[in-house]
């Protein structure tokens, strides 16, 4: 996994002071004269100038990355605004009843064990791998102050999935171990994280800079990697059998909370689509034909690896569910991904097998608060009192 070495602090400058004299009670020697020096030349100071909204850029930028305002990408802020509204915490979900039916001998059998197990030892790495992605690597590159403001707010919420895969293990009394390590000790997470470090290990290397073709490639490259396969793609198996498992009345306060999380993950996804697009449209010249087939040979790997970790999740049919039925969901969320950066689909004809999941993404609906809590949280200050 990632090591990030601490950087050794150089030396602080001296301030120039003479060491002190011992007092002897002899005058001190005359300091002897400072040389004399040739004038220091003058230097050119940009004279002060605001903002505006033609000097920002999503990548090497000139403008001031500390002023928000005037705004220019104004759909970054809007999913600023949205993801603050949807704001929720896992511990507001009840957790009684998956505790039940988790110890109920009969409460689920072999296979929907292996699967909740299996989904979990995914999770509750991979959103830590998210949020750092996002803290050491991405946000330092994007120089848009709008969209640095969302990119904080994403690493938050990667930092509350952690959080609700933690309070479901606690809860149902999992192994910690077991759980936590799955992505060194099972095969088809540890492949997924695998193909995943690279990129984040390009964009946390203190010496990488973007200013060069070449670099803003790989910029541009990891940010679909994270959007399009790993947020876009890489959750979509484990949303669909836990919230399948809801569906079935069973587990559903850890199905509730996966919706939440999908529905989060969905605006990752969309920002991360629109700062693509926004990239390209600023930086045509980086959209070659090659550097297309490059992305598109990577989402056919992504396919390939969640399909492994379908078929390892779910050796045999479980929920109404099965594996082939994946690689037709696979296919089709690709196909969608590709679509939504400018690519040509990479399976024609493939179709949904889950329409139900549409239905997931969208969450505005009532539910008795007591039973459980309102699916379309708003924070206070975005509640309407009239």
């Amino acid at each position: 996994m990632l090591q990030f070495e601490d950087a050794l602090m150089p030396p602080l400058p001296t301030l120039g002071l003479q060491p002190a004299v011992p007092n002897t009670g002899r005058a001190a020697p005359a300091p002897h004269p400072a040389p004399v020096s040739a004038p220091a030349p003058a230097v050119h100071v940009e004279p002060f100038s605001r903002v505006r909204v033609e000097d920002k850029r999503v990548i090497n930028g000139t403008a001031d990355v500390n002023q928000l305002v005037p705004f220019k990408y104004k759909w970054a802020w809007e999913k600023y605004l949205s993801g603050c509204a949807n704001h929720w915490m896992p511990q507001e979900v009840n957790m009684s009843r998956d505790i039940a039916t988790w110890k109920d001998p009969h409460g689920l059998t072999d296979d929907e064990r292996l699967l909740v197990k299996r989904n979990l030892g995914f999770f509750v790495t991979a959103d830590s791998l998210a949020a750092n992605n996002i803290v050491l690597g991405t946000y330092r590159h994007i120089t848009a102050p709008e969209c640095r403001q969302y990119l904080l707010r994403q690493a938050f919420e990667e930092a509350i999935h952690t959080h609700a895969y933690q309070y479901i293990v606690e809860s149902l009394g999992l192994d910690e171990g077991e759980i936590f390590n799955a992505y060194h000790e099972v095969a088809s997470i540890r492949d997924k994280d695998q193909f995943l470090i690279p990129f984040i290990e390009t964009l946390t290397d203190p010496q990488f800079e973007t200013g060069t073709p070449e670099n803003d490639r790989k910029l541009l490259k990891s940010l679909i990697v994270f959007s399009c396969i790993m947020e876009g793609l890489f959750f979509y198996v484990g949303f669909v059998q836990i919230l399948a498992l809801g569906r079935q009345n069973k587990m559903t306060g850890a199905a509730e909370q996966y919706q939440y999380i999908l529905r989060d993950e969905s605006m990752h996804c969309s920002f991360g689509v629109d700062l693509v697009n926004t990239i390209k449209l600023e930086n045509p010249h980086l959209w070659t034909p090659e550097f297309r087939e490059e992305i598109r040979a990577l989402i056919q790997t992504g396919v390939e690896l969640e399909y492994r970790y379908a078929e390892d999740t779910m050796p045999r049919g479980v929920l109404g569910l099965n594996a082939p039925m994946f690689k037709e969901y696979l296919r089709f969320v690709a196909n969608r991904r590709c679509q939504q950066i400018g690519l040509d689909p990479l399976f024609p004809g493939a179709s949904n097998p889950f329409p139900w999941m549409a239905e997931m993404i969208d969450l505005k609906k009532e539910k008795n608060f007591f039973e459980t809590r309102v699916i379309d949280y708003q924070t206070g200050g975005a509640l309407s009192w009239d």
